[in-house]
């Protein structure tokens, strides 16, 4: 019963429309009252000891270094470098767009960072060039998702901290998993423009060029570098890259590139403040909210559930997916992975998952959500850059929703993938 008023109250909250920081606050004050079995004050001491929390910094400074970044003419000469490696092929202004997203996620370690930074300059370009509008961005919206599988990702620090698992080894896990994905878009997005004569520009492929624009672009590619060689060459922990990572981009963006200007700095600061502060919020009432589960004895009851329809390990990981599929379509990823990592994890481990491993497969799943209605964050940044409905987005971004969803089922039955850069 505790467990239905505790889950009915936060169903009905988000009806409401209510954010779902607040929803996940206030379902968990009611049950609590609900039960009387914990004091009041374990709402608001699980506010404050949820962000005590060292690892945890990294999230407020990659969304900094994410802002400043976006900013500062990084993105721009990213998207020279990829259109000068396959801007000739067909569909290759479509997926030199992918890989801008790519090398973007690996600096701002947010999909809708990655939708708003890369989408703003790109979609508008890609029409001009003779590409749909809707397909333009739907490309956009699907490859924004990259944003939190390719580190440094936001949604892998959480689930670090939430299972106990090393940070480091998340990151790199994310690696080849990213460049699956990736590769699954670009994949239908050639299949579309070979079916739509989308061709590419008249310029051929040189070294020259492509030596050119990676000189350009030297200061940005070297961010992800720097980043994680500092992560795993022992220079720096996960939480001090993020640091540097803001302190490079203000370099990179004042002094080298000289695109960002320090009367933007407020503005950029003010978005990233407000950006941390929702997340921390919904950290902070999720924690609580996971507490209470755990208190309840809701994870044991959700575990023995499971596992009494089938103990053989592909039909509950296959669950476990399901599951994770359809969470990602109504919760924020960050509330999503604080509430179900204590729930799923024993469960994958006791099926023989490694635990890296599961959170490379939790990340990739609820990453599937932000091209998902109705949360679909990814869908509301891009109509609000091409003011296109979010219906007509959720139809032309069905087909990387199914590229995506293969390239998941690869990546849950290969553990090899995420596994092999962590053993190398």
């Amino acid at each position: 019963m505790t467990a239905l008023v505790l889950f009915g109250t936060f169903a009905l909250f988000l009806f409401l429309t209510i954010p779902i920081g607040i929803a996940l606050g206030l379902a968990t004050l009611v049950t609590m009252l609900y039960s009387g079995a914990l004091p009041l004050g374990f709402l608001s001491q699980g506010l404050v000891t949820s962000i005590d929390s060292f690892p945890l910094l990294a999230v407020p400074f990659f969304i900094l270094a994410g802002e400043i970044m976006s900013k500062g003419g990084l993105s721009d000469r990213l998207f020279k470098v990829a259109n000068t490696i396959v801007g000739n092929k067909t569909g290759g202004f479509a997926i030199a767009a992918i890989i801008t997203c790519l090398f973007f996620a690996a600096i701002s370690g947010s999909g809708p960072a990655t939708v708003a930074a890369i989408g703003g300059f790109m979609i508008p370009a890609m029409v001009r060039h003779g590409y749909d509008k809707k397909f333009a961005t739907a490309v956009i919206c699907a490859a924004g998702s990259l944003g939190v599988i390719i580190p440094p990702s936001i949604p892998m620090v959480i689930y670090g901290v939430v299972g106990g698992v090393s940070i480091s080894n998340l990151f790199i896990a994310g690696i080849i998993p990213g460049l699956i994905v990736a590769f699954g878009l670009i994949l239908w997005t050639y299949l579309y423009s070979r079916k739509m004569g989308f061709t590419g520009t008249d310029t051929k492929f040189t070294f020259n060029e492509f030596f050119k624009s990676v000189w350009d672009a030297k200061w940005a590619l070297l961010v992800p570098i720097i980043i994680l060689g500092g992560i795993y060459g022992g220079i720096f922990t996960p939480t001090e890259a993020a640091v540097v990572a803001v302190v490079y981009g203000l370099v990179a963006g004042v002094f080298l590139y000289k695109e960002l200007r320090i009367k933007d700095l407020p503005k950029i600061l003010s978005d990233s403040a407000l950006t941390t502060a929702t997340v921390l919020i919904i950290v902070g009432t999720a924690t609580a909210f996971g507490r209470l589960l755990t208190v309840e004895h809701i994870p044991t009851q959700v575990a023995g559930a499971m596992l009494s329809i089938s103990e053989n390990p592909i039909v509950i990981i296959l669950l476990i997916t399901l599951l994770l599929l359809i969470i990602g379509c109504f919760m924020d990823t960050v509330a999503a992975i604080i509430i179900v990592t204590p729930i799923l994890l024993p469960i994958a481990v006791n099926i023989g998952y490694d635990p890296v491993h599961f959170g490379i497969i939790m990340v990739v799943n609820l990453a599937i959500g932000f091209i998902t209605p109705p949360l679909g964050v990814n869908l509301f940044v891009g109509s609000g850059i091409t003011g296109l409905s979010i219906e007509s987005l959720a139809k032309a971004i069905f087909p990387f929703f199914i590229a995506m969803i293969i390239t998941l089922l690869i990546i849950v039955f290969i553990p090899q993938l995420s596994l092999f850069l962590v053993n190398f």
